[in-house]
């Protein structure tokens, strides 16, 4: 009996198992050994920092099997500590998925995991309790390689340097990260995101204290929307597929996901179960693939690793009802900025302003639309306080957007609503 509740508990991890393994078999399809030992590489001892798309520099195969053995190593903490499968790992793991495409890889991510480690023994607690942390923690992962790799310190100072500053950001990041949800009152999907932005941009200002800088970066493949719309499209519909197999060959509790504003926790995972997630994932990433073609944009690392989260909060917090309205604020800004619709720091913009789908979800549309806007606005000018060591950009201008939107909606509505009644008490009387 005990075997049969454990398989089925693990069921989950199978199905995401076989989709990291899908990863590594396409990147050794897609390169040569050669090109991924070299992809590697670079990779591994190169400036990480935004935007620092691994197919541009590494190639399809190193960045895909880069994605890959990242997201199994992380899964196999996972099991390895006994967690049931629920929405925040899933979402966890599908963003590592992402983020292992470009600015995480299987070396620069031990230490932020490390110093989160280290706060689990100093509050006698089990690592367990921060394993999600962690995960979402190495979002500031790209620091050990600035400080390591790109010639600020001697080769081996700046190894340890980037190993002790990435361990002692890990440690310190959870109690951040906790008080930081209470700001934003779980508006903010991304909070990790949040938390590492304002951790960011005080490294950076010690450090620019003493005139150290990191340089900017912008790598961006192009030209692959036909390999990768493919891949994608397996992909998704083979979630939709899979969820249907699980939930009892049914859409059932699939609209009852739609009704749900998605403000943290809202695990949907372990509310309408695995199958209603994963079809509500698959569909999230047919929609949001679709979304950057028809706008003439790129799927490339960056993008893919973009509708990889969006794909990972399927099953904690994000559907189209909520996330659709978002994106349309956000395309609309961009529509009406200085900057061309389809450059790299606009589609990727886009794509994670769903971080604040909640507030859509909890206030409407038309707020949807304006937290969508006012996040491009925001996110365009952010990215130097913390120098791009944050990979979580979005989740940090969202965070901000939240924490000013939501009580001014929430005042205004409020009054709205008073007002409202006290015409009616005023007709009826």
């Amino acid at each position: 009996m005990k075997i049969k509740i454990k398989r089925k508990m693990y069921k989950t991890y199978y199905i995401l198992l076989v989709y990291f393994i899908f990863f590594i078999v396409f990147g050794f399809i897609m390169s040569s050994p050669h090109e991924i030992l070299e992809g590697f590489k670079k990779i591994l001892f190169q400036s990480n920092i935004l935007i620092t798309d691994y197919i541009e520099l590494g190639g399809i195969g190193a960045a895909f099997i880069n994605s890959g053995l990242l997201s199994i190593a992380c899964l196999f903490i996972i099991v390895m500590l006994g967690l049931k499968p629920n929405g925040a790992i899933v979402a966890a793991l599908w963003l590592i998925s992402g983020f292992g495409l470009f600015g995480k890889n299987i070396i620069n991510v031990w230490p932020v995991i490390f110093g989160v480690w280290l706060y689990s023994k100093y509050q006698k607690e089990h690592f367990l309790n921060y394993v999600l942390i962690a995960l979402f923690g190495t979002t500031l992962s790209p620091t050990f390689n600035e400080f390591s790799f790109t010639g600020i310190f001697p080769l081996w100072q700046g190894i340890i340097f980037g190993i002790l500053t990435s361990v002692f950001i890990g440690f310190i990041l959870p109690p951040l990260a906790s008080y930081c949800i209470k700001l934003h009152q779980g508006y903010s999907l991304y909070n990790t995101g949040f938390a590492a932005g304002l951790l960011g941009t005080v490294l950076m200002s010690f450090l620019r204290l003493f005139g150290i800088n990191f340089n900017k970066r912008l790598l961006w493949s192009t030209g692959h929307n036909l390999l990768f719309g493919i891949f994608l499209s397996i992909l998704f519909i083979s979630m939709i597929i899979i969820g249907y197999i699980l939930n009892n060959k049914s859409f059932k509790n699939l609209f009852e996901i739609l009704e749900q504003p998605g403000r943290l926790i809202t695990d949907f995972f372990l509310i309408y179960g695995k199958g209603s997630s994963f079809i509500n994932m698959g569909i999230l990433g047919l929609v949001f693939t679709v979304f950057i073609v028809v706008i003439g944009a790129d799927l490339n690392g960056p993008t893919i690793g973009g509708i990889f989260t969006i794909v990972g909060f399927g099953s904690f917090g994000k559907h189209i009802k909520n996330t659709i309205p978002v994106a349309f604020g956000a395309l609309l800004a961009s529509f009406l900025s200085i900057w061309d619709l389809t450059s790299p720091g606009l589609i990727l913009a886009i794509l994670f302003s769903t971080n604040l789908a909640p507030i859509s979800g909890h206030f409407g549309w038309e707020f949807g639309m304006l937290s969508g806007f006012i996040h491009v606005c925001i996110v365009m000018q952010i990215g130097y306080l913390h120098g791009g060591i944050n990979l979580y950009n979005n989740g940090f201008s969202g965070g901000i957007v939240a924490i000013i939107l939501v009580p001014i909606i929430s005042a205004f509505r409020q009054k709205f609503i008073s007002g409202v009644d006290e015409l009616k008490k005023d007709k009826d009387y």
